[in-house]
């Protein structure tokens, strides 16, 4: 049996060692168009590879997917996180939680993932063909046979596609010829530009924890803020991006993002902090009884028109009322999105209605499988992705065995 995997990523990889632990008899090819294997797992975690996240309650993993959650409670039942941990572990890579959940390999390279997996490949007499890019999969009475760009064709039993999330359409034209409906893409995880607001001159300040929400919809998110150069980015921002990729999507970028700075504390809240007696002989650019960063708080007492120099005391109610507002109900233009680093991530692919969850295999044609961001797929930051990809690597290469 020859099984043909196309894509030569994280989900590509596992998949190809799935098929030859399950059935090592079977010849296994990787066909990747480009000349370079495991791209996404080299850049990802700033070069240190989140591998996957450490939450073990599947309903609880399965709910930072903003699309695929429910597929994947499914999925996660035959191969988790505990699965990938031991999986990396008999394979002499030992994996850490840092405090917020991501696991990395302890060496804090992504080369040790890379290099775990080119082993096992190795190992397992994986033949890897760089260059090596496809045009079409037809469906014939003995199998497949995948047509190549530089011209031939090669003939398959099964077939497993890991091409990744395609940024535009046409990249699985191919898919539609055998009948398959995919959910067109659009970016998934990106940070918020804001040109025109002076905010940016905060860069490398963080807020924690911010609540955002994108004004004249139900999206709100919680967590850590980032400033930069061009906007905003951090947790609280890409967990919004993500579960409002296609609202924000349809908003053409451009929409106003609305943050509380103290998280869920209220206007009252606030007051009754801003009016305590040991405040009133203080200087206003002193007067901050919340754990926001000095810099922001001196730039939202500019906002508010209040000098920071003034005694706290002499501050009126409107001015007060004024800074209150900024603290809990602030406001700013988003205009455009941009990139979070190299890690881009679509919303789209392949209908989930037309995958078997258990095996990946296709509904349509039987004998075709998917692995990783084809499917539409995506999760927040922080390992999800990656923990995808090796779910639906694994069962796919399972090729709907037990």
């Amino acid at each position: 049996m020859r099984v043909i995997v196309i894509g030569g990523g994280a989900a590509g990889f596992f998949a190809a060692c799935s098929v030859k632990h399950h059935h090592p008899d079977a010849e296994v090819v990787i066909l990747e168009k480009s000349g370079k294997l495991l791209a996404k797992v080299r850049i990802s975690g700033g070069g240190r590879c989140n591998v996957t996240h450490a939450q073990l309650n599947i309903r609880k993993l399965a709910a930072n997917y903003p699309r695929g959650g429910q597929f994947l409670r499914k999925a996660f039942e035959r191969f988790s996180v505990k699965d990938t941990i031991a999986w990396f572990a008999q394979r002499g890579v030992q994996l850490r939680a840092e405090g917020d959940g991501r696991m990395f390999p302890v060496s804090d390279s992504s080369e040790t993932i890379i290099r775990c997996m080119m082993e096992e490949a190795a190992r397992c007499a994986v033949q890897i063909n760089r260059l090596s890019g496809m045009v079409a999969v037809e469906l014939r009475p003995t199998g497949f046979r995948v047509l190549m760009e530089q011209g031939g064709s090669m003939q398959a039993d099964r077939v497993i596609v890991a091409t990744g999330g395609q940024p535009n359409a046409r990249g699985v034209d191919w898919l539609h010829a055998l009948g398959h409906v995919t959910v067109p893409p659009v970016p998934s995880l990106f940070t918020f530009n804001m040109p025109q607001e002076p905010v940016r001159q905060l860069m490398g300040v963080v807020a924690e924890p911010v609540r955002a929400r994108i004004t004249g919809t139900r999206l709100e998110s919680v967590g850590p803020l980032l400033i930069t150069h061009w906007g905003m980015s951090g947790p609280a921002i890409l967990k919004l991006s993500a579960f409002g990729a296609r609202v924000v999507h349809e908003l053409g970028y451009h929409f106003t993002l609305q943050l509380n700075w103290l998280g869920e504390t209220g206007e009252g809240e606030v007051g009754k902090l801003l009016s305590k007696e040991d405040q009133q002989r203080k200087l206003a650019r002193n007067a901050n009884p919340f754990l926001i960063p000095h810099r922001l708080w001196e730039f939202l007492l500019a906002k508010a028109d209040i000098a920071p120099d003034r005694p706290w005391g002499e501050v009126g109610k409107k001015d007060r009322n004024r800074l209150m507002d900024l603290l809990t109900n602030d406001r700013y233009a988003v205009v455009g999105k941009t990139t979070f680093k190299e890690e881009f991530v679509t919303a789209g692919g392949v209908a989930l209605e037309q995958v078997d969850p258990h095996t990946m295999q296709s509904r349509v044609v039987p004998g075709l499988y998917f692995a990783g961001e084809v499917l539409d797929i995506d999760g927040i930051t922080g390992g999800f992705n990656f923990q995808a990809a090796w779910t639906t690597g694994f069962l796919a290469g399972k090729l709907g065995g037990g």
